[in-house]
C-alpha cells in the first residue's frame, strides 16, 4: 500500500477495465465459426486467419464493432466453401453489429471505486478505437461524472501517453496508467515513463495479450478493480 496518498493522476481503461468488451466479440466469433461451417478448419484455425485480416485492417480502419463485422466479412470471403451470397456477408456482419446492442456490464466494484477514487484523485478516461462508440459505451454506462477528462485515441501507444502527458502537464511520477491490456495499457505507459497497474482480465483480447516489459515507471498488479481503494 502506498503511503500518505498525494492527489495522483489516474489514467483508466474502459474496455474490460470498467465493463464487459470482448465477451461479445469472442461470442460473435462463435457465431461465425458456426456459420461458416468449414469442413477441416478448426476454430483456432480459423481465429488465425481473422487475427492476420484484423492486424492488417487496424492501420487503416482502428477499432470497434463496425470494423470488426467488416473483419468478418472479408474473412468469409476468403475461407467459405460455398459460393458467397449477400446475404450471407449480412448475416456474418449482423453478428458483430448485435454488439453495439448489447447492454453495459459494468465490472464488479467498478462503480463503487470510482466513487470513491473522484475525489480524491483526478481520474481521465482513456481509450482507444472508434471515437463514436466509445462516447456512446461511456455514455450508457454512467460512469462518465467520475472523470475530469476524456481521451479517445486511435492507438494507445508509448507516443499517446507522452502526448496526453505534455498536453495535460501531469507529473509522471504521480500518473498511473490503470487497465486489463499489456499491449495497450501497461507496456506503452511504462515505456512513456508513467506508472501503470495491471488488473488482468480472463476474456483480454488475444491481440492485446504479451510479456510486461519493466520499464523505469512503478508497477502495481492487482487482482481486481476495487483493490485500487486500498493503494490510492
Amino acid at each position: 500500500m502506498m503511503s500518505a496518498i498525494a492527489r495522483q493522476h489516474l489514467l483508466i481503461d474502459a474496455d474490460d477495465t470498467l465493463w464487459e468488451n470482448n465477451v461479445y466479440f469472442e461470442e460473435a466469433f462463435d457465431e461465425f465459426v458456426d456459420y461458416l461451417d468449414h469442413s477441416s478448419m478448426s476454430a483456432a484455425e480459423v481465429r488465425a486467419v481473422l487475427d492476420e485480416i484484423e492486424l492488417a485492417n487496424i492501420k487503416i480502419h482502428g477499432y470497434g464493432a463496425a470494423n470488426f463485422a467488416r473483419n468478418l466479412a472479408q474473412c468469409f470471403e476468403r475461407l467459405a466453401e460455398r459460393e458467397i451470397r449477400g446475404e450471407d456477408l449480412r448475416v456474418v456482419r449482423s453478428f458483430a453489429e448485435r454488439i453495439l446492442e448489447h447492454p453495459i456490464e459494468l465490472i464488479e466494484g467498478v462503480a463503487e471505486t470510482l466513487a470513491y477514487l473522484a475525489p480524491r484523485h483526478e481520474l481521465t478516461l482513456f481509450t482507444k478505437g472508434h471515437a463514436e462508440e466509445q462516447r456512446l459505451k461511456i455514455d450508457r454506462s454512467g460512469l462518465g461524472p467520475h472523470f475530469r477528462h476524456t481521451a479517445i485515441v486511435r492507438e494507445k501507444d508509448a507516443e499517446a501517453y507522452a502526448s496526453l502527458a505534455r498536453e495535460r502537464g501531469l507529473d509522471a511520477g504521480r500518473t498511473w496508467m490503470v487497465g486489463n491490456s499489456p499491449k495497450s495499457d501497461i507496456n506503452p505507459a511504462l515505456a512513456a515513463g508513467l506508472n501503470a497497474v495491471y488488473v488482468p482480465h480472463p476474456r483480454t483480447w488475444g491481440l492485446e495479450r504479451e510479456e510486461i516489459q519493466r520499464a523505469n515507471g512503478r508497477l502495481l498488479v492487482l487482482e481486481n478493480f476495487a483493490e485500487l481503494r486500498a493503494h490510492f
